[in-house]
């Protein structure tokens, strides 16, 4: 295994990754504390922190039935930008921010790829269409993309695939995070045939209880932690499932899928109707840092079910899943080996 770094992790290059509220069912967590802010020189940037990234879904050519696009203008960029910032705070939204959910939805739309077939991935924004769309783990999503209708009826220069990451890219700027370089000309899918004639399948984002589920009691959350470790039963394959089944399928190695899992859930928050869960992760959901990370390490956790939605009410430093208290595992682990 990889041994552990102590660098603090950032988010890597977008293809489109980014935070994804975990959508299955069983239980969760807790935590507190100030950390890091934007601007503190603890953060290395994301072209120095070897976290490359690449830029999912745009090599390869258009997909079948697709509708090519040719990279938008400078002129047409730098208007739709202008455009998200303005988008961006939304009073009436979680935590008074849109970036959270449209970096889950960039993420969610890029999180399919699959690098030894070069299929999935955030070229042909197929969440568009029924299926992708009703992909469990993708609930919730639809709000994020009629946020974004206005600004594509707007800009129709600028395909879907291109909008959903630049929207992600602008949402990490808002919130403090790193100006990225943005690379236009993703093409969309003019309708579904592209899922069956690429092979897609359900199950290519993470699934936050898989393998877990058959060791989860939700009537009785005490039950599911082993007494020895305080750990959940079952970890070990939910880790599998993420590291392996996931992230390695996109191409990402250990020190970047660390980075993406703890930039992309320092923002936003679980919603009962989407996930089974209530409440963020973390104490300042609109901000980029490496809150999420030093949690994982430093904080005592307390394993919650579907039933603890006075989590949502309670505010920011009060939620975690049967996914944390995973990846918690997961990342001590890894600091042993």
């Amino acid at each position: 295994s990889r041994p552990w770094t102590t660098r603090t992790p950032t988010l890597p290059t977008l293809g489109g990754a980014s935070a994804s509220v975990p959508s299955s069912s069983c239980c969760g967590t807790k935590r507190s504390r100030t950390k890091w802010s934007p601007g503190s020189p603890a953060v290395a940037s994301p072209t120095s922190n070897g976290f490359g990234g690449t830029i999912v879904g745009s090599e390869g050519g258009c997909p079948a039935h697709a509708t090519s696009y040719t990279p938008a203008s400078a002129d047409t960029l730098s208007a739709v930008r202008l455009e998200l910032e303005s988008l961006m705070n939304n009073p009436s939204w979680d935590d008074g921010s849109l970036a959270p959910i449209l970096l889950r939805l960039a993420w969610h739309s890029s999180g399919t790829y699959d690098a030894a077939t070069n299929t999935g991935g955030s070229n042909g924004a197929g969440m568009r269409f029924q299926i992708e769309a009703d992909d469990p783990e993708n609930a919730g999503l639809d709000v994020a993309r009629s946020f974004l209708e206005p600004v594509k009826a707007k800009f129709p220069d600028i395909s879907y695939s291109d909008l959903w990451i630049l929207a992600a890219y602008v949402g990490l700027e808002v919130t403090g995070g790193p100006v990225l370089e943005f690379n236009s000309g993703r093409s969309d899918h003019l309708d579904d045939s592209y899922w069956t004639e690429r092979g897609m399948t359900y199950g290519r984002l993470p699934a936050a209880e898989k393998y877990c589920c058959p060791h989860l009691d939700d009537s009785n959350v005490a039950s599911s932690l082993d007494a020895e470790t305080g750990t959940v039963k079952g970890w070990e394959g939910l880790c599998t499932h993420v590291r392996n089944e996931v992230f390695y399928r996109m191409g990402f190695d250990d020190q970047e899928i660390v980075a993406l899992l703890c930039g992309g859930h320092v923002y936003g928050r679980c919603h009962p109707n989407a996930s089974g869960y209530a409440g963020p992760w973390v104490e300042h959901p609109t901000q980029f840092s490496n809150e999420y990370a030093a949690d994982m390490i430093e904080d005592e956790w307390t394993l919650v079910g579907h039933g603890d939605t006075w989590l949502d009410g309670m505010g920011a430093g009060t939620s975690g899943l049967s996914w944390d208290m995973g990846i918690r595992g997961w990342m001590g682990w890894a600091r042993g080996s």
